[in-house]
């Protein structure tokens, strides 16, 4: 990776002191599921962040520094080559068996959303999730180009089907953060094998959708969108909220295709308030602390704490550092006037990186 999110202190700093774990639940050999595990590993409810068609677990690593800092246990997922909705649920569920959780929260964000939401749908009949948390999401593949042409896709060069991708990436960018988030995803799906890239963009073109969105709506939902430009129209987020009406909204004034990156504190704001309704309970992610005492006052306090946050901070070398609490994590956000993004819906959307 050449860019400087990779080339940055504090994500060198996650890759040293987070390992990655491969590991194989199939009975092919060749699907591992690769994954960082950060936080307290008594804690058997985390929340487990999936990722877009285009990026790897290692765009998490911020949500991963910033929420483990936090007490929480984080687990940033990388899934092996499936080509069916049905192969990926029956995958997950046996990772989350083999790592012994009880339940999860699922931070899900484009495709890695819409997986969330179909494993959720799949084992509606228990509750092995707790909660769900998508970024940039959507229900319908329908709305998405090459639909017809999507059982071609595994016999396309890899170069293509990148080029198609890197489609959906909005052009002049001038948010210096969002251009780094961008940089950071591209080098992603540049080490994405011809398999793995055609797989996802399969998932994202099978004319599938949600079909039980009212079996869902005992689940806590919180959908996170952007205001600005984005890979999705406003009918397909329209449609997100239309099957989760009762859903909680957390909306950036900006942060691109990736604000998990380039708006990460915002977006950790936003996963430790979903979270907290949890506290203290079985379903908690999040190491408790006692009560009363000064440690625990102090994090409640930074925990709901609103603050401006200054949109010129830029990522430097001395300025890279391993946020430690909410409040330094918010310090280190953007965020610039809000605008509305207008698009002609008749045309199918590309797909959302």
């Amino acid at each position: 990776m050449s860019n400087r999110l990779a080339a940055s202190v504090e994500y060198q700093s996650f890759r040293n002191a987070v390992p990655l774990k491969r590991i194989v639940v199939d009975g092919d050999d060749s699907k591992v599921w690769s994954l960082y595990d950060a936080g307290p590993r008594s804690i058997k409810c985390p929340i487990i962040c999936l990722p877009p068609a285009a990026g790897k677990a290692d765009v998490f690593f911020k949500q991963v520094l910033g929420l483990s800092g936090m007490g929480c246990r984080v687990i940033a997922l990388d899934y092996p080559v499936y080509w069916t909705i049905e192969e990926f649920c029956s995958g997950l569920r046996k990772v989350i068996d083999h790592l012994r959780l009880d339940q999860v929260h699922i931070f899900g964000c484009s495709l890695g959303g819409y997986l969330a939401l179909k494993f959720a749908e799949r084992v509606r009949s228990t509750s092995m999730v707790a909660s769900l948390i998508v970024c940039n999401g959507f229900t319908d593949t329908t709305v998405f180009k090459y639909t017809r042409a999507a059982t071609a896709f595994w016999i396309i060069p890899a170069f293509i089907l990148k080029r198609l991708v890197m489609g959906s990436l909005t052009s002049g960018i001038t948010d210096t953060l969002q251009s780094d988030a961008t940089d950071f995803v591209v080098d992603c799906l540049e080490n994405l094998s011809q398999q793995e890239i055609s797989s996802r963009l399969l998932l994202h073109c099978n004319g599938d959708y949600l079909r039980f969105p009212h079996a869902l709506q005992h689940i806590p939902v919180t959908i996170l969108d952007v205001f600005d430009d984005s890979a999705l129209s406003p009918n397909v987020k329209e449609d997100m909220y239309k099957c989760f009406p009762n859903s909680k909204r957390a909306h950036l004034k900006s942060g691109g295709n990736f604000p998990y990156l380039s708006r990460s504190a915002e977006v950790n704001l936003h996963l430790r308030i979903h979270l907290k309704q949890f506290d203290g309970t079985d379903q908690s992610a999040c190491k408790e602390f006692s009560k009363g005492s000064e440690q625990s006052q102090s994090y409640q306090d930074q925990s709901l704490v609103s603050v401006d946050l200054d949109s010129s901070d830029e990522i430097a070398e001395d300025q890279d550092i391993i946020p430690k609490t909410l409040l330094q994590l918010s310090k280190k956000g953007g965020v610039v006037g809000a605008s509305v993004i207008e698009k002609d819906d008749s045309d199918p959307d590309d797909f959302p990186i």
